[in-house]
């Protein structure tokens, strides 16, 4: 669901860069009260599995299509909403700058859609509701899949709303909303699934991050080196191995887009479309998370007219090891920045 600069006017652009950063601003300032020393390389370790995470792309059966996880409702689960926000933020950041995935233009737009809408209004209003009782698996599972699907049709639904103010005729607003929300639901569904299979995990090794997470207290003195460890691991294997078996076909955004407008790439018109796009040609050193084409080598070819699967790549691999890495030092960054606002605010305070 990362939406192309194509996709949307600069007024509608630059309204949700402004949307996005007020979220920020907020969420920076309301995550002081939580932060501390072991919240920093949790952020950081989330951030880097949620990249990793998002490149794979699973096949939606019977639909030509495919989609990957947003990552925002297992970031608010584990880290709270401010920082599962500002964890979101920091992955969407690394993948537009560095992987040309999403565009600049719709950065604002892109973190609302999949971090606003998880993290702000389905966590709070549908999954703490569903856990206020108790915690188990059981419900954990069914409060995952089902604020998972309903965070993702938000989502969505932001989607195509962006493109209807944006004017894009060429996706007219009935049919593209049509396409866009059960193809969405499906991808919920198995987004849900992995964050049951996650949140599951973490509860049972360390059920007090959850708990810390969703009352908004800072984690203490709860060792969270082995949960670290093991997400550290998981975003390993998943960037550099489990990558090559992402699937191909259009994901939901291009595949609602193919069936409505005939292709996914709309043609970007005005000089601050060309001029961000020049921009993020020269900072994306690993497009489309590959090695860049050398123009005067001929593209290799199965022989059948079909790409291998799995795609065994070492620019794949590079791009998940390396946007990992860069992920979680974002997001650590920002993780430690905000440790020292709150430091120096309690120094001046006292």
């Amino acid at each position: 669901m990362h939406m192309a600069d194509a996709l949307i006017s600069p007024v509608v652009g630059g309204a949700m860069w402004a949307a996005t950063a007020g979220v920020a601003a907020y969420s920076i300032k309301k995550v002081q009260t939580e932060m501390d020393e072991k919240k920093i390389p949790l952020m950081g370790v989330m951030g880097a599995f949620i990249f990793a995470s998002q490149m794979i792309n699973f096949t939606i059966p019977a639909t030509g299509s495919s989609g990957h996880i947003g990552g925002g409702l297992i970031l608010a689960i584990l880290l709270g909403p401010y920082a599962g926000f500002l964890t979101i933020a920091s992955v969407l950041a690394i993948q537009a700058l560095f992987f040309a995935d999403g565009g600049l233009l719709a950065y604002g737009c892109n973190v609302f859609n999949m971090g606003f809408f998880s993290c702000f209004i389905a966590y709070p209003l549908i999954y703490k509701v569903l856990m206020k009782k108790e915690y188990s698996t059981k419900r954990i599972f069914l409060a995952s899949v089902l604020t998972a699907v309903i965070g993702l049709q938000l989502g969505a639904f932001g989607v195509v709303l962006e493109t209807l103010f944006s004017g894009k005729t060429e996706l007219p607003f009935g049919t593209f909303v049509l396409l866009m929300q059960p193809i969405h639901l499906a991808i919920g569904v198995v987004e849900g699934l992995v964050t049951a299979a996650i949140a599951t995990y973490i509860w049972n090794a360390r059920p007090e991050i959850m708990e810390k997470a969703s009352s908004g207290e800072t984690i203490g003195n709860i060792s969270i080196k082995k949960v670290v460890a093991g997400l550290v691991a998981a975003a390993v294997v998943t960037g550099a191995g489990l990558s090559w078996f992402a699937s191909s076909n259009p994901d939901g955004l291009e595949w609602a887009m193919i069936k409505t407008a005939g292709t996914a790439e709309l043609e970007a018109t005005g000089g601050l479309h060309q001029q961000l796009s020049d921009l993020q040609s020269k900072t994306a050193f690993l497009p489309d998370y590959s090695f860049q084409a050398n123009e005067d080598q001929p593209e290799q070819s199965t022989g059948e007219g079909e790409e291998a699967w799995p795609a065994v790549d070492g620019g794949t691999s590079t791009s998940g090891l390396v946007g990992g890495s860069l992920t979680l030092i974002l997001a650590a960054l920002v993780g430690g920045g905000i440790s020292l606002m709150k430091r120096r605010k309690y120094r001046i305070n006292s």
